[in-house]
Order: structure tokens, then sequence, then C-alpha cells
């Protein structure tokens, strides 16, 4: 079984590295939509404080907490000898959790119309990464690094760009439900410039994994 540690390791430091890179790009973008428009000199200092607040004390911890509950869902299910039928006990369980986590859930208003379809989606995308995590954990080959663990589980670059889409797909889902009313965001102050920082950021994001995936698959 130590592949599956090995696995669960090689996957966690991406997970990561992947939260990491994307709050830093988030006050990157945040910076540039200051940048623009007369009166925003009045409220940069309350989006920017927000912002480096909800990160120190909410985004990480939040994220680190999801990563956990996936990972160990899914080497749970690994453990199961009877996996699928398992699957949606799994989920069952740890989905409260790994929601309570979720910065969607932590910056949400509850009462708002909207909350659900944001729960909702949620859950998808914990479905979605859980199978796609399982093949991840099940590998057995000498790996070295995730990009091998990627070759090795998803045999073709198609099968594995079939996933990132789909996982793309939940996170774009998401933005949109902030896009459509952005008052379901618990912030004080500066919801227009979020919501243009969150489009950007997926946006850019998608080409960064879209390119990570090239190269991975690329390599002779």
């Amino acid at each position: 079984m130590d592949h599956i540690e090995r696995n669960y390791q090689l996957v966690k430091e991406r997970m990561i590295q992947q939260m990491e890179n994307s709050l830093a790009l988030g006050r990157k973008l945040i910076d540039s939509e200051l940048d623009i428009g007369f009166f925003n000199f009045i409220i940069n200092p309350i989006v920017k404080s927000f912002y480096d607040y909800w990160v120190k004390n909410e985004a990480k911890s939040g994220t680190l907490k999801q990563i956990k509950i996936t990972l160990d869902s899914g080497k749970q299910l690994v453990l199961d000898s009877n996996k699928e039928q398992s699957f949606n006990r799994v989920i069952e369980e740890n989905f409260p959790n790994y929601f309570k986590s979720d910065q969607t859930s932590r910056m949400g208003n509850k009462g708002h119309k909207n909350f659900e379809r944001f729960k909702e989606n949620a859950k998808e995308t914990f479905k979605s990464y859980l199978k796609e995590l399982l093949k991840l954990l099940e590998v057995e080959d000498d790996v070295e690094n995730y990009g091998d663990l990627c070759r090795v589980a998803f045999k073709t670059k198609e099968v594995a760009e079939e996933n990132l889409l789909r996982q793309l797909e939940f996170t774009e889902k998401g933005v949109k439900i902030v896009e459509e009313d952005p008052s379901i965001l618990k912030v004080p102050v500066g919801k227009k410039i979020i919501v243009k920082a969150l489009r950007r950021g997926f946006e850019l994001t998608k080409k960064e994994f879209i390119q990570a995936l090239n190269d991975t698959y690329n390599q002779k």
C-alpha cells in the first residue's frame, strides 16, 4: 500500500501549489482592478485589507481542510473493496465538512436565493474530483512526480483533457452564479471588483491548466 501514500503526497503537494498560485493571482488581479477608475483610491485600502485578511484567516485554512477531506475520502475509497457501492455514502458523510470549508460557503450569504445552487455545484465538484482522484491514488507504477502520475492514471492527453475541462466547467458555474447576482457575496465593499477578478482569474487559470496539461503529455 506504499504506492497509495506516495500518490497521496504527490497530489497533496500539487493541490497546495495550485492554492498558493491562485491566492497570489487573486491579489494581483485585485490590484490591477483597483488601478482603474477615479474613485477607487477611496476603497483601495479597504478591499486590499479585506482580501489580505481573508487569505490569512479564511482562504488558506479552509482550502487546506478541503484538500485533506478530499484526499482522505479518496484514500478511504481506494482501501474499500466495495468502493463503487461505498462512493455515495462517502460523499454524503464527507461533503458537509467539505462544503463548510469551501470559500463559496464561507463568503456566500446562506439566505440568498442562489445559495443552494452554490452548494449543489460544490457537491458535483466534489464528486467529480473524487472520481478523478481515485484513478490517481490507485497507480502502482513507479512514478517520481505528479506529471508521471497523471500520464499513468490517464493514458491519453484526450482523457486527461476531458477530466480537466469537466472540473473547469464546475468552477465556471460558480463564477457565473456570482456574476448573475454579486449580492450573494458577504463582503463589505468592492463586490464588482472581486467579481471582475474572479472572472479574469478563472480565464487565466484555465489557460495555465491547459498549458500545464499540454506540457505534461507532450514530453518525450
